[in-house]
């Protein structure tokens, strides 16, 4: 296997692979309430052609696999997808970003397919304002599969937080807390600008902002990150388990490190998350692409990765709903 580098030099050795744009959630920085304009089953990439792409990119080097939606456990089959990738030589690492509410059914199944650990989306622990988030009256669903992923052993599940000014900013206390008392891997994300009038806008609270807040629980201590290889950095509460990570995309953004490609549902090789640009491969896999094919469509997509994304300077991109890319 060899490894491949983009332009910056950044070993690029990741895919984040979006199944669905659909969403059993309504999270009010991703999706407006009365749903989108859904992509046609058939224009969605089959599990076929995502084995397709999968297996080229592992004979580049590229050995970790995340998938996400939308909402991944709402594509049926999804179990089927995993055992295949889980086949191909090279791949190391197969996990799963879901907001947990179908998860605790799936779990044990998941799990025995060859998917490894779960990134769970939870946005408060209290059961109103769960709702009054996303739209849905889950809140204790996603606690049970949180306790089943737990238990089939996809570890080590770690809990996303989009920390939201005047919406969710006074639970991290709370949340930091589990990482204490329950040995919960919780992580702290920055809100990302949408510019899509769809979906509320949101003020973002910073990285100082969030960590100054949970300085009555003594003081935060660096250590390594569970596993992987993220954008995280990681700290443990004095005698925690857990611990407690913060995601820092506009105060203090981890470009200069990214070493992922991103795959949405209808087959758009996305070079960086926060931009427009995109590569079309559904069209190519649809007439029999070889691997030569499908290796020359992410060497490009790897060859035009931008040096860092262009908030700082008003860029936002448009094109696209969170949930039609996958976070």
């Amino acid at each position: 296997m060899s490894g491949i580098s983009d332009s910056f030099q950044r070993p690029i050795n990741y895919l984040r692979i979006s199944v669905t744009d659909r969403c059993n959630l309504r999270c009010l920085y991703c999706m407006p309430r009365e749903g989108i304009s859904l992509v046609p089953h058939a224009n969605l990439l089959t599990y076929e052609e995502i084995d397709v792409v999968v297996r080229a990119a592992a004979e580049m080097g590229i050995n970790k696999v995340r998938l996400s939606g939308g909402e991944p456990l709402i594509r049926l089959g999804l179990v089927n997808l995993i055992k295949m990738l889980s086949q191909i030589e090279g791949i190391e690492d197969i996990s799963l970003t879901t907001n947990g509410t179908l998860l605790a059914s799936q779990a044990a199944e998941l799990k025995e397919a060859g998917l490894r650990r779960v990134n769970i989306s939870l946005d408060s622990l209290k059961r109103q304002r769960f709702e009054d988030i996303t739209g849905y009256d889950g809140l204790l669903e996603v606690l049970e599969g949180i306790e089943q992923a737990h238990r089939v052993g996809l570890e080590p599940v770690k809990v996303n937080v989009v920390v939201m000014r005047g919406i969710n900013d006074d639970e991290l206390v709370d949340f930091a807390l589990l990482s204490k008392e329950e040995g919960w891997h919780v992580r702290f994300i920055e809100l990302m600008p949408l510019n899509h009038k769809s979906v509320k806008q949101l003020d973002f609270v910073s990285f100082d902002e969030m960590r100054q807040s949970l300085a009555s629980l003594g003081q935060l201590e660096v250590c390594l990150p569970p596993i992987g290889e993220g954008p995280a950095k990681y700290y443990r509460l004095p005698g925690a388990k857990g611990t407690v990570g913060f995601i820092t995309p506009i105060s203090e953004h981890f470009c200069f490190k990214c070493n992922r490609l991103r795959l949405t549902a209808q087959g758009k090789l996305l070079p960086c998350l926060l931009s427009d640009q995109e590569i079309d491969m559904r069209e190519l896999l649809r007439k029999g692409a070889s691997s030569q094919e499908v290796k020359r469509l992410l060497l490009e997509a790897i060859a035009s990765k931008p040096q860092g994304h262009q908030l700082a300077q008003g860029f936002v991109p448009q094109g696209r709903l969170m949930t039609q890319v996958g976070g």
